[in-house]
C-alpha cells in the first residue's frame, strides 16, 4: 500500500522548485542562444576560455589588463566562467587578480566572484540534474568526487575549497546533487575559500613573473601534506572504531 504523503507534493515546495529552475533556465537559455547568434559574443567567451585553460598566469593576467577600466567587471565574469565550463583552478585568476589590483583589492574581487559561481553552479545541479552536470564536467570527475562526499560529509566542501589542484565547479557541482542545504554549502565555502585566497593574494601580490611558479608549487606541496594528514587520522579513527 502507498503511503498518501509519498504521492503528494508540497505545493510551496513545488512552486520553489519550479521558479529555481526557471530562474537557471532562462538566462542560460539566453546565453546559448546568444553565443550561437551572435558572434562577437561567441568570440569573446572562446577567448576568455582559451586565455584561462591554455594562456597560464602570465596570460591570464595579460588578458585581464587588455581591458583596461573593465578589468575588473572581466576578471569577476571569467570567476564566473571557470567555475562553470573551465576545470582549471581557480588560484590562476587568484593570482591575476593580486597582481593587477593588488592584494587586498584582489582578494575581494577573487573571493566575491568565486562565490558567486560556486553558488550557480549548486543551482544548476540541483534544478537540471545529474544528467545536465556530467554533460558540463564528467561523469568520471563527478563520481570522484562522489565518493570524496560519502567518505568525509560535511568536512568535504570545506577541504575542497582549500586545494586549489581540486575543480571548483565539480565540488559545487556534486553539492548541488546531495541533500545537503544551500546556505551550508554557501557558508563551507565562504570559510574554506576565504583562507587560500588572502594566503594567494597576498603572496601572489608580492611575487612576479617565474616566482609565481615556484610558490604555486611550494603551496600545492604544503597543502597536500596538511590532506595527507587530514585523510591519514580519519583513516585511524575509523579503523580504531571497528576494532
Amino acid at each position: 500500500m502507498t503511503d498518501k504523503h509519498t504521492d503528494k507534493t508540497n505545493p510551496k515546495e513545488e512552486r520553489l522548485e519550479k521558479s529555481s529552475k526557471l530562474a537557471v533556465l532562462v538566462p542560460l537559455v539566453v546565453l546559448l542562444l546568444a553565443y550561437f547568434i551572435i558572434p562577437p559574443f561567441r568570440n569573446g567567451i572562446n577567448n576568455a576560455v582559451k586565455a584561462i585553460s591554455t594562456g597560464g598566469l602570465s596570460g591570464v593576467i595579460e588578458y585581464i589588463r587588455g581591458f583596461g577600466a573593465k578589468a575588473a567587471v572581466v576578471s569577476f565574469l571569467l570567476m564566473i566562467l571557470q567555475s562553470v565550463i573551465a576545470p582549471i583552478p581557480a588560484v590562476l585568476i587568484t593570482l591575476s587578480n593580486a597582481a593587477i589590483f593588488g592584494w587586498v583589492k584582489g582578494a575581494i574581487l577573487s573571493w566575491s566572484s568565486a562565490m558567486v559561481g560556486a553558488a550557480l553552479c549548486f543551482f544548476i545541479a540541483r534544478s537540471l540534474g545529474r544528467d545536465a552536470v556530467i554533460k558540463l564536467s564528467s561523469k568520471g570527475a563527478l563520481e570522484n568526487i562522489e565518493d570524496f562526499f560519502a567518505r568525509y560529509g560535511k568536512h568535504t566542501i570545506f577541504l575542497a575549497r582549500l586545494l586549489p589542484f581540486i575543480s571548483f565547479d565539480i565540488v559545487s557541482y556534486a553539492a548541488g546533487l546531495t541533500s545537503m542545504g544551500f546556505w551550508g554549502f554557501f557558508l563551507a565555502t565562504g570559510l574554506g575559500q576565504l583562507p587560500a585566497t588572502i594566503v594567494y593574494s597576498y603572496t601572489g601580490g608580492e611575487l612576479d613573473g617565474g616566482a609565481r611558479g615556484i610558490f604555486m608549487f611550494v603551496i600545492i606541496i604544503s597543502i597536500l601534506a596538511v590532506v595527507v594528514a587530514f585523510l591519514r587520522k580519519r583513516y585511524n579513527e575509523k579503523h580504531k572504531t571497528n576494532l
